[in-house]
């Protein structure tokens, strides 16, 4: 094999790679689900409220010495914290707050922007609390790798804060 079909084979096989990178998703979404034994509307306050968030946040489960700084109001749209942790840093902020939804802004800096959503609804006697996160990989192929990965890494994450708003519901 001469030189050129090796730099032919190999630029070829770069293209191959880099192309299947590029069909993975560029949206990822990530969601949990948990009944609770708690009126819909208490939820809803609590999560609209940077204090109740912090009561449930999964984070400070993982990481006791996580810093969080309050800013804006207390609750409603505006409110939420600025954190600093072993997991990273940035800020989330409540930009919409419905009868049964809480959305969610979290900046990440270069680590991106994703959405979170909460949503409470009655369900039979509880009620049924759907967590969501969702992010756009962009068109870097390394966070497009790892959007792959974004179901088994933060998944846990939102059943631990499931399970913290159930207990201290």
């Amino acid at each position: 094999m001469t030189l050129i079909q090796s730099i032919g084979i190999g630029a070829a096989a770069l293209i191959a790679i880099t192309a299947s990178i590029y069909l993975t998703p560029r949206h990822v979404t990530v969601e949990r689900k948990a009944e609770i034994e708690t009126a819909y509307g208490d939820i809803i306050a609590r999560a609209g409220s940077t204090s109740g968030f912090t009561s449930f946040n999964p984070y400070r489960t993982a990481d006791p010495d996580l810093k969080i700084e309050p800013f804006g109001p207390d609750r409603g749209i505006g409110s939420g914290f600025r954190f600093d942790g072993k997991d990273g840093k940035g800020t989330q902020t409540v930009t919409e707050i419905s009868d049964t939804s809480v959305t969610y802004e979290i900046d990440l800096g270069p680590m991106g922007q994703p959405k979170q959503v909460l949503t409470a609804v009655p369900h039979e006697d509880k009620t049924l609390v759907t967590w969501r996160v969702e992010a756009d990989m962009g068109l870097n192929p390394v966070a497009r790798v790892f959007g792959l990965f974004m179901d088994r890494m933060m998944g846990k994450t939102l059943e631990q804060g499931l399970a913290n708003l159930k207990t201290t519901s």
